[in-house]
């Protein structure tokens, strides 16, 4: 990874694009310390002084500055929702899976109504944040003025960061998005290691299981690693043809799928989702373990329960599943190679081809979501087991951490092998 950072350092273009994403993610961390005017940043912090609190996603991604009361609060939690929703709706209304695929104008519509989306999920979320924090007596001078100018705050602070994903998407290095919370996560990990310290003195764990944690945590990242770069590679053969008197075709390739072709993604997806429940819930007031239904069921949604770790699985892998659908189309792809004289050996052309990569694919999928579950629930078990709050999310980070890092890395490979290949033509 440091090889490949250099090496395009070297390059003046992929320079000032390092140099420019750099600046942004500066000025996300930046934002992150700016506090909201008329908001008392103490009792902010009461929200997390229990172990069950339900916003601990959106202070993960938004590198504390949930916790701080800053302009950045809420994060990109607003932005990830309408993305969920959009492609759900792309899916269920056939004009817009239309729209989808009319090509680079289809795509622009669709972005701007995720934009749209974006500013609405977050002015709600805002709205309800703000009567949450009266309730805890967050606001030093309750009323419509005071409404309105943090309302306004929470939502441009979302609308902010959603253009600054845009901006080092565009001219940057790496998804935008994806590198926002890369940064907020990362920006913990002080926290996180002070966290740990605090349970040893404490005595709630001993020095050996730190090192059972540290040695773990490398074990992830190395299972990680692996499984992202797996692939299964499926053969194709292409038939001889002569046009005129030169002969084409007779080639042997493959079409690689990846084990985990989804990515971060499915998980994003799913802690947002399991987040929201709870969120709404505490904005009027309702805490886990409380009498009555709601607090059972906000207790349901929260890290200390089984049935949080059980839907979290399961949703990490119908994401897994449906993300990866977004992205490969069997009946399509075996047209193509229908149409070029392309086939699998020992499968027809056409529905057999279909068939066989839906199977195939299928297959791959399923051991990339049930990893990525795996992974991501089995430090909620740990937690569960050796009562330490918060080390749910640590599994949860490494995952996003080294995933964002290596599609990020292989995004600067990309880049400098097309300018290498430029340069050839030239």
């Amino acid at each position: 990874m440091f090889e490949t950072i250099r090496n395009a350092w070297k390059i003046i273009d992929l320079r000032k694009k390092l140099i420019y994403t750099f600046v942004l993610l500066v000025i996300f961390r930046l934002g992150s310390c700016i506090p909201v005017p008329l908001l008392d940043p103490e009792q902010m912090k009461a929200l997390f002084s229990t172990e069950n609190s339900m916003f601990g996603f959106i202070d993960l991604v938004s590198g504390g500055a949930f916790q701080n009361a800053t302009i950045f609060a809420m994060s990109i939690t607003p932005y990830i929702n309408s993305s969920i929703i959009m492609q759900l709706l792309c899916v269920a209304i056939p004009a817009l899976e239309r729209m989808q695929k009319e090509g680079e104008d289809g795509r622009k519509k669709i972005a701007q109504m995720m934009r749209y989306g974006t500013v609405i999920l977050a002015l709600i979320q805002a709205v309800g944040l703000y009567f949450l924090l009266d309730s805890y007596n967050a606001v030093t001078n309750p009323g419509w003025t005071s409404a309105v100018v943090v309302i306004t705050t929470f939502t441009a602070g979302t609308a902010f960061l959603m253009w600054l994903g845009e901006q080092i998407t565009e001219k940057g290095v790496g998804n935008g998005i994806s590198l926002i919370i890369f940064a907020g996560i990362v920006s913990r990990l002080p926290s996180m290691f002070t966290s740990l310290w605090a349970y040893v003195q404490s005595g709630s764990l001993n020095w050996l299981g730190v090192v059972a944690l540290l040695i773990l945590a490398l074990v992830v990242v190395g299972v990680v690693v692996t499984m992202n770069e797996a692939e299964r590679r499926i053969p194709v053969q292409y038939a001889k043809r002569v046009v005129g008197r030169k002969m084409y075709g007779g080639q042997s390739t493959h079409i690689p799928i990846k084990v985990a072709a989804a990515g971060v993604i499915p998980i994003i997806f799913a802690m947002s989702i399991m987040a929201f429940p709870g969120t709404i819930a505490s904005f009027f007031g309702v805490q886990p373990g409380q009498e009555g239904f709601w607090g059972s069921f906000l207790w349901a949604f929260s890290t200390q329960s089984w049935i949080y770790a059980v839907l979290y699985f399961l949703l990490i892998i119908f994401f897994t599943y449906f993300y990866t659908a977004i992205q490969f189309n069997p009946i399509e792809m075996s047209n193509n190679m229908k149409k070029n004289g392309g086939f699998i050996p020992g499968i027809r052309p056409g529905r057999p081809t279909s068939e066989y990569i839906s199977k195939v694919l299928s297959r791959i999928t399923l051991a990339g979501a049930v990893f990525l579950a795996v992974i991501a629930v089995l430090p909620i078990f740990m937690n569960l087991g050796l009562n330490i709050s918060n080390f749910a999310i640590g599994g949860t980070s490494i995952l996003i951490v080294v995933g964002v890092a290596l599609e990020t890395v292989k995004d600067l490979e990309s880049q400098m092998l097309m300018r290498h290949y430029k340069g050839f033509l030239e």
